[in-house]
């Protein structure tokens, strides 16, 4: 059956959001930014959207790719491709399955083949 990664509340949707945030979180971390910081950058009302961001309960809107890519110094299109890969595996696998993972915003931390294995698990799945 196929599930809408993006507007989904499947566990794995849910493990993505919660993949995200962590990714996004060290990102905004690495920039030396705290929550209030980031969402006054990215011109959000309230700081704790970002604090549900962070925690997989929320997503960030596509319209904002470019503004939160630029308030973490980051490049926008690798920040998109790899917000796509957590929020919409499926087109981005369609898309970039064979584009060298070089392309994508960098990875940090020691977990990376870990977390490579449960997202290419995650998109087996709602492939199928």
């Amino acid at each position: 059956m196929y599930s809408h990664p993006q507007q989904g509340k499947s566990a794995d949707t849910q493990e993505l959001r919660r993949e995200a945030g962590r990714w996004l979180r060290e990102r905004r971390e690495a920039a030396g930014l705290s929550q209030r910081e980031i969402a006054e950058k990215v011109g959000l009302e309230y700081y704790t959207f970002i604090s549900q961001i962070e925690a997989g309960r929320g997503r960030i809107p596509p319209d904002r790719y470019l503004s939160y890519a630029h308030a973490l110094g980051l490049e926008a299109r690798p920040f998109a491709r790899t917000m796509m890969r957590f929020y919409d595996p499926v087109t981005h696998a369609i898309l970039f399955e064979d584009a060298p993972e070089a392309e994508t915003a960098p990875e940090s931390g020691d977990n990376l083949k870990q977390r490579l294995l449960r997202l290419e698990q995650m998109v087996a799945r709602l492939t199928k």
